[in-house]
């Protein structure tokens, strides 16, 4: 079943390289979407596809990675209808 997760990002996660990191994430899991930097200084993440894909993305997300960069306090989620996205950008 696809899924569409948007899911809020805060935390020291822009300048970083957070973005870049959040699509190379994405591409392996095979999801669609954007990662881009918002005026408040989160970052809105957007996928694509399968339902279990999207969860492992939001796993990872939130996950306290040393390997992530930048530091993530919290995420916030939300789910819907997919649109159908293609491809993966950063903003």
């Amino acid at each position: 079943m696809s899924a569409r997760l948007t899911a809020w990002v805060h935390g020291q996660v822009q300048g970083v390289g957070f973005r870049w990191w959040t699509y190379s994430q994405a591409k392996e899991l095979g999801l669609a979407g954007s990662a881009t930097n918002l005026a408040d200084g989160r970052v809105c993440v957007v996928a694509e596809g399968p339902q279990q894909a999207c969860e492992e993305l939001l796993e990872r997300l939130s996950a306290q990675d040393p390997t992530r960069p930048g530091h993530v306090d919290s995420v916030i989620e939300r789910w819907s209808e997919p649109k159908g996205v293609r491809g993966f950008s950063t903003q």
